[in-house]
């Protein structure tokens, strides 16, 4: 607990307004109204109200105290982080020439009466570039394993077996796609004329209905592409092929590092349908499916965005030619970038950079150096010391009188509030020509307020505490928490046994979600953030601690519910709101029954499922209730049980509660 502090003037309006009165009794005893309507005492209330005042602005000294040894220590607030989203931008149709998306394009929600708009803006060009099928080809399985990503020579080992399909489509006939009987392996190569990065692409086919047996919305097959370090998973966005059973259009999202490669002594830029094993309770393919046309198109691309702006060249004014000189830019927060932040002041021979430091400890008379405030946006160049004996020492090189000082470049907002949903960016600010429209496929992730006083408080406590040394769990978590933003969640799990790593857990930002459902990947850091938790805690960590930065392991919860609601309630209005209650509840960031994450290692039992729906709107009560173990991929349940047992390095992953309300 912090010391109290002490009030340096602990009187108040009354104790003011009492004193004042005994002061006239004693001094002018023929003054006897003392009531309020008495314009003496009206006067003595408004001194008093000033006395009051003056004494509450007295009292915060010791708050400014505080906050001035805060930044003796160094201390100041951290700024807030940017959401980043990638962007979807879609053609209104294929272009014979490439349609480019600039960098720094604006991207921002629809105007809605009472909020501000939040934009986001591209991060690097984007070029939608077109393509055309050249190659069409099929292979049987190659001998890996169901769902195992070969490489790039596979085909080549079969070439033999390497079927070109285009002779039978040029005579109208329709050619197999796969095996006789699809075997999981077996593959599909597509041949595109360029390499399309980031892309969105379009394969028409036109087709028979022959590969029977299987579920047209969940069709036993997967889509790659190959890139650079071997081949990917596409995202399908939309298959309305059914499995290449029907004529429709399947559009795949190619990864960033797509290539051309040579399969079978051909040069294209491959994709490939793979079979797969069905999960349980899937149909299989019980015979190929079969093409008599196919036709490759792009249509559109994603491009990685974020929630801020970008300024360059922010002229601050002219330099006095004196040390210590303060400036600040006309933009702020300053929100932290992969490289330093660079400024510039003019002189004969152009202009010349200054870079930027922590402090100025170890700045020399010479040296370029400023000190950067991100959250106020100040910009502080090197002061001059007065020493012991007279002497002057300037720590940072003072730009020259009547020089032009500017900032080259930086990005400004970030906040929470960039955490918008999936489909939530829809409005382009300029029109960019063919292009049509503009979505985020998924939430924003990453955003987060910047650090308020009270918080650089504990912050401050924990850094003297800790020593800038990883030691103890809790500066485990500390220092990770700081490496990356307040948006994450982080548990240090201790070794146990000897020579056994430590164990830093990560939950990524999930807050564009909401507190309901979330898909399973999503629960999977991404890996900048766990190689910049991995270097803070490198440089902190005890001579022979092994660390492995991971993501927890998950168990999947299934919870089945039978409700009885009040008789004049709506049942699916209960329903869904019995199901959100679940899923908020178990929500490993924001649930539990403190509403900060479900604890690591703590049990989920049937009275989590009655506290959850304790508070349903028209709910009456509970009939039933029952716990089911759940695999979080598959959704495999295995018997109910009373409790699911967690150990300390898991998270309880909601897996599609089932909630009847009558």
């Amino acid at each position: 607990m912090p010391l109290p502090a002490p009030d340096l003037d602990d009187r108040r309006f009354q104790d003011f307004v009492d004193d004042a009165k005994r002061l006239v009794r004693r001094r002018v005893p023929a003054w006897s109204d003392h009531n309020v309507h008495d314009p003496g005492i009206t006067l003595i209330e408004a001194v008093a109200t000033i006395a009051d005042q003056l004494a509450f602005r007295l009292n915060q000294v010791p708050e400014r105290h505080h906050r001035k040894f805060l930044d003796l220590l160094g201390i100041t607030r951290r700024p807030p982080s940017a959401a980043r989203v990638g962007l979807t931008f879609k053609l209104s149709a294929p272009r014979p020439d490439v349609v480019t998306v600039p960098a720094g394009h604006r991207v921002g929600t629809p105007r809605v009466p009472g909020e501000e708009p939040i934009g986001f803006a591209t991060l690097a060009p984007l070029n939608i570039v077109p393509v055309s099928l050249i190659e069409l080809r099929a292979a049987p399985a190659v001998g890996s394993a169901p769902g195992e990503a070969a490489g790039a020579n596979d085909a080549a080992r079969n070439a033999d077996n390497l079927r070109d399909l285009r002779p039978l489509m040029r005579q109208g006939e329709p050619a197999a796609c796969f095996s006789a009987v699809p075997q999981p392996g077996d593959r599909l190569y597509v041949g595109l004329s360029d390499a399309a990065p980031s892309c969105l692409i379009s394969l028409r086919t036109d087709s028979r209905i022959e590969g029977i047996g299987v579920d047209p919305d969940h069709p036993p097959l997967y889509w790659e592409a190959y890139q650079s370090s071997g081949w990917a998973r596409c995202e399908v966005e939309r298959d309305t092929t059914g499995g290449l059973n029907r004529p429709g259009e399947i559009l795949l999202h190619l990864p960033p590092r797509h290539t051309h490669c040579l399969i079978n002594g051909v040069r294209a830029a491959w994709l490939r349908a793979v079979v797969t094993t069905p999960e349980a309770d899937v149909p299989a393919y019980s015979r190929t499916p079969t093409l008599t046309k196919l036709t490759a198109d792009c249509v559109g691309g994603t491009v990685d965005a974020i929630h801020a702006e970008h300024i360059t060249n922010d002229v601050l004014g002219t330099a006095e030619g004196a040390a210590g000189q303060r400036f600040r830019l006309h933009h702020a927060p300053v929100l932290p970038g992969a490289e330093p932040a660079v400024v510039e002041v003019s002189s004969e021979e152009g202009w010349q950079e200054w870079h930027q430091v922590a402090d100025f400890a170890a700045s020399e008379r010479d040296d370029p150096h400023f000190v950067l405030d991100p959250m106020t946006g100040e910009i502080d160049f090197g002061p001059a010391v007065r020493l012991g004996d007279g002497s002057v020492r300037c720590h940072g090189k003072v730009p020259p009188e009547g020089s032009t000082v500017r900032m080259r470049e930086y990005w400004t907002g970030g906040g929470a509030v960039g955490n918008v949903a999936a489909g939530r960016l829809t409005v382009m600010r300029s029109a960019i020509p063919y292009v049509s429209s503009v979505t985020n496929r998924q939430p924003a992730r990453g955003g987060h307020d910047g650090e308020t006083v009270a918080e650089a408080k504990v912050r401050a406590a924990r850094a003297l505490r800790g020593q800038d040394r990883a030691v103890t769990a809790e500066d485990y978590e500390a220092i990770a928490t700081q490496a990356v933003s307040g948006a994450v969640r982080v548990r240090c799990v201790p070794p146990a046994n000897p020579g056994e790593p430590v164990h830093m857990l990560v939950v990524p930002d999930v807050s564009g979600y909401g507190s309901g459902r979330i898909p399973f990947d999503a629960l999977t850091p991404d890996e900048p953030s766990m190689a910049t938790i991995a270097a803070a805690l490198e440089e902190r960590r005890l001579v022979g601690v092994r660390i492995a930065v991971e993501p927890p392991r998950y168990q999947g919860v299934t919870a089945a519910v039978r409700l009885r609601s009040r008789r004049t309630e709506d049942l699916e209005e209960v329903r869904a709101a019995a199901l959100a209650a679940l899923y908020r509840w178990l929500h490993p960031r924001d649930g539990g029954p403190d509403g900060t994450g479900w604890p690591f290692g703590r049990a989920v039992t049937l009275g989590d499922v009655h506290a959850a729906l304790a508070s349903v709107p028209g709910a009456d009560y509970v009939e039933e209730a029952r716990l089911y173990p759940a695999d979080p991929t598959t959704g495999a349940r295995g018997e109910a049980v009373p409790a699911i047992e967690l150990g300390p390095d898991m998270l309880p992953f909601s897996y599609d509660h089932q909630v009847r309300v009558s």
